[in-house]
């Protein structure tokens, strides 16, 4: 049996030279041996599985070592064989590859989501060494679907079917192995939702029987239109595959009826220019569907893909998708990476810059920085199923991003220290938001300082997950960093205060105590708010007997500045009194929130009045260094006459004041009142707009909202 199959293979591979088929015909004695008296679910020997993996191999013309590694996929994970036994055989090369194959099939995609991310990790880290691995994989699971009906467990089945779908397909579709994955995601949906499918596949039936030739019709008026034009072309048409009219129905929420555009066709030229002039042929002779057309030959997929695609009223009054290929890109759209495979080289993906893989590389660089395993899954999945768009530097060259990227998302991509250093963005020349979503086509320009770093506002709207991470690891350092620092300042001053010298002993004795690694351990837990300072001199030293005044003062000579620290991440601004700089504050501790500032005439201090070891003497840093904007509320009475509104708000303007929110909130026939957030520099700057605004002579009363 083994010559035959032999015979077999060799039919297929008339590519290889005769020293690569004999590598073949050894690899399969080899597992053949290693797989001896082993039978599949069905009952046929086991070695049948490995050659209809290296026929699928063949059928994308893989070279002779990738399917040596597809004959020899299962031996070390199935037989006694080891790695060791495979390189001594046929190299480090076909070793590398089975080892790759092995990691990823030995740690199964469960459902489980912290072993689904790691093995997803694994899976990728093996496509990143050497693609051949994921190709073999993917044929692997291509014959596993053909003959998964030989499970006799229906939740197994379904188990790996929904693996396929989540995984499997997805990889293919990255990898622009197309046909694989129209053909894993029918024998997935076959599985997973076998009603559907059929309900399906009678209707189009039916359809069929209706307008018997339909597509033959089509084909025919459209070769006319194009032997006018003197195009030689080929016409493929189909009706689109079940999985693909499923998730239609699905996401558009219609009828199989309401469905109109069931039907697809390709065109297949023999040049770039001719799928252009195809198109010019077609739009000049049928309607053409508003925002159906996409030009992936100018802005090709990160997989490699490029085509036309369009959609218009077509032939018979039919709704029709077409598009448009060179042979060339039909080859690249049907096989992928593997259509353009290298056989000669050393089939190692070596350069980040290659870019068909360079989501590899990200993919791979991001999860490695990934610190749980949610966020690790959150990565991956992200990356590999996020649709795309395409945004241009302002020298035109095309940036990749994920949907609803942002600007920040954009200075990343160009380079870390261009995000790091983002202060504002130009979309098509115009001044934007950092937080606006980009579209496709929008050119973006960023604007940098020296003196700039990330906000922590940043992460509520960037999408693209490596920055993400990225920010999260600079916000985890800058914390413990800011933490250390505020921490030290607040201990420091009490150990003054209390008469106390804070010298190295001391120091030590904490570290002990509290049997920590070093001194900015303490400091850190200080700063965060998760232990007091008095708490600490009193386990330190316990026959001082220290004890609490009951009652706060605020002493500004010994009050700890806010300098060099940053408002949202060290510290935060309560919302109930809105404090600015120039206010006279207070910080109370709050174990895991740290220190909210209030101002100290704020009404909710009230409520801590009997926990006087929290409250913490706090004060802005100098004015003369530089400072953020501050949001604060007035509330304005007005009277109700043509250009009031516009008095004030031009005043405020004037004044230097930025008006970010206005609601009227009480209207009446005479006056009106009016509530204004305005951001300014401190309490100085605010006074003086009140100060403005109240000889307006259309202003009744106003006054500031701390509440």
């Amino acid at each position: 049996m083994i010559i035959e199959k032999f015979n077999e293979l060799d039919k297929l591979v008339p590519y290889l030279n005769k020293k690569e088929k004999d590598l073949i015909y050894e690899a399969l004695q080899f597992s053949n041996k290693a797989h001896e008296n082993q039978l599949r679910k069905s009952g046929e020997p086991f070695i049948l599985h490995p050659i209809e993996v290296s026929k699928i191999l063949i059928s994308i013309k893989l070279d002779a070592d990738s399917i040596v590694a597809g004959l020899l996929h299962d031996t070390v994970e199935d037989t006694k064989l080891t790695f060791s036994d495979i390189k001594k055989k046929f190299g480090n090369q076909i070793s590398e590859l089975v080892e790759g194959l092995t990691k990823i099939s030995t740690y199964s995609l469960k459902a489980n989501k912290q072993k689904s991310g790691e093995n997803y990790r694994k899976l990728l880290l093996a496509a990143t060494s050497d693609l051949r691995v994921i190709l073999i994989k993917l044929a692997d699971r291509l014959h596993n679907m053909r003959t998964i009906n030989y499970i006799q467990d229906d939740n197994k089945k379904i188990n790996i079917a929904l693996e396929t779908l989540e995984v499997y397909s997805p990889l293919a579709q990255r990898l622009g192995m197309k046909e694989w994955q129209d053909e894993l995601d029918d024998l997935a949906f076959k599985i997973i939702n076998p009603d559907a499918r059929n309900s399906i596949i009678e209707r189009l039936d039916y359809l069929n029987t209706k307008e018997e030739n339909i597509i033959d019709e089509i084909r025919y008026e459209l070769k006319k239109i194009f032997l006018e034009e003197d195009i030689n072309c080929k016409i493929i048409g189909r009706i689109k595959s079940t999985y693909s009219i499923w998730n239609k129905i699905k996401n558009k929420n219609i009828s199989l009826e309401q469905l109109s555009d069931i039907m697809a066709f390709r065109i297949i030229t023999n040049s770039t220019r001719e799928c252009y002039k195809c198109l010019g042929a077609i739009h000049r002779k049928y309607p053409y569907i508003n925002q159906r057309f996409k030009d992936f030959i100018s802005a090709p997929k990160s997989n490699g893909y490029r085509a036309l695609h369009t959609s218009v009223m077509g032939p018979k009054n039919k709704k029709i998708e077409i598009q448009f290929r060179s042979n060339v890109m039909e080859q690249i759209a049907d096989f992928g990476v593997a259509a353009h495979w290298k056989y000669k080289d050393p089939k190692k993906i070596k350069e980040k810059d290659t870019k068909e893989y360079k989501w590899m590389h990200d993919l791979l660089d991001l999860m490695n920085n990934s610190v749980s395993q949610d966020e690790l899954l959150e990565n991956s999945k992200i990356k590999v199923f996020q649709d795309n768009i395409y945004v241009f530097t302002p020298k035109g060259e095309v940036v990749e991003l994920p949907k609803n990227g942002t600007p920040i998302d954009f200075a990343y991509n160009i380079h870390s220290e261009v995000g790091d250093k983002c202060v504002a963005c130009k979309i098509n020349e115009k001044m934007q938001p950092l937080k606006t979503i980009l579209k496709n086509g929008d050119q973006v320009e960023i604007i940098t300082s020296d003196q700039s770093q990330p906000s922590p506002l940043w992460e509520r709207f960037v999408v693209t997950s490596k920055v993400k991470t990225q920010l999260r690891r600079f916000f985890r350092s800058k914390k413990r960093d800011e933490y250390i620092l505020f921490g030290k300042e607040i201990i420091s001053k009490l150990f003054l205060k209390e008469n106390i010298d804070f010298n190295e002993t001391t120091k030590n004795k904490i570290i002990n105590v509290y049997n920590l690694k070093n001194i900015d351990d303490i400091y850190e837990l200080i700063g965060s708010g998760s232990v007091t300072g008095i708490s600490i001199i009193k386990k330190i030293y316990p026959e001082l007997n220290i004890k609490v005044s009951k009652k706060f003062n605020y002493e500004e000579e010994s009050s700890i500045k806010l300098k060099g620290l940053t408002a949202g991440m060290t510290y935060h601004l309560a919302g109930c009194c809105s404090p600015i700089i120039g206010d006279n504050i207070v910080g109370i501790v709050t174990a895991g929130i740290g220190v909210a500032v209030h101002t100290v005439d704020c009404e909710t201090l009230s409520s801590y009045a009997d926990s006087p070891e929290r409250w913490l003497n706090i004060s802005w840093e100098s004015s003369n260094s530089k400072t953020p904007s501050f949001n604060s509320r007035i509330n304005v009475v007005l009277k109700n006459q043509p250009g009031s509104l516009g008095k004030i708000t031009t005043i405020i303007a004037k004044n230097n004041g930025n008006i970010s929110n206005i609601n009227f909130s009480n209207r009446k026939i005479d006056f009106y009142e009016i509530i204004i957030d305005i951001e300014v520099r401190d309490a100085n700057h605010l006074n003086n707009i009140i100060a403005a605004l109240r000889l307006v002579t259309e202003v009744s009363s106003l006054e500031r909202i701390k509440g």
